[in-house]
């Protein structure tokens, strides 16, 4: 059973909470899926991957690119896994597709964002029907994450 982690945005924006995470993922020895319901969400978050610290940026590709198999982060807006990812993250309330060939799962949905959120709980609660091992994170002060439950 994969474990399946929610991360409730309600201080910070996609672009700004996904490459610290994907960074985290990479240092596990991890490959990482992002995938998204639309392009015109997909495209800025491709662009901001780039450019999110000045020092560095994280080289991934769209599932698209000729030499996905080979990227560390791949940016979908389908259930393919091409690079053979160990967590798959979704984000815009995408549903997930079969997830037990992964080692984690992380579900990012905007808070402000009612049905984002509905969409959360379902997940929540269909995923720990199955007997997936999920917990729920929030914001706190300075953007830190805090374990809920």
């Amino acid at each position: 059973m994969a474990e399946v982690l929610f991360y409730h945005l309600s201080d910070s924006t996609l672009e700004t909470v996904l490459p610290p995470l994907l960074e985290r993922s990479l240092e596990r020895g991890w490959r990482a899926v992002v995938q998204f319901a639309s392009e015109e969400r997909r495209d800025p978050l491709d662009a901001a991957l780039w450019t999110c610290r000045e020092d560095s940026f994280i080289g991934h590709g769209l599932d698209s690119d000729p030499h996905a198999p080979h990227q560390p982060v791949i940016l979908t807006l389908n259930e393919a896994n091409p690079n053979g990812a160990s967590i798959r993250f979704l984000v815009e309330g995408v549903s997930p597709p079969a997830i037990d060939s992964y080692l984690r799962v992380a579900i990012l949905f905007d808070g402000h964002d009612t049905g984002q959120v509905e969409t959360a709980r379902d997940q929540w609660r269909r995923l720990r029907q199955q007997g997936h091992a999920v917990t729920y994170w929030r914001q706190a002060d300075a953007g830190r994450w805090e374990k809920m439950g």
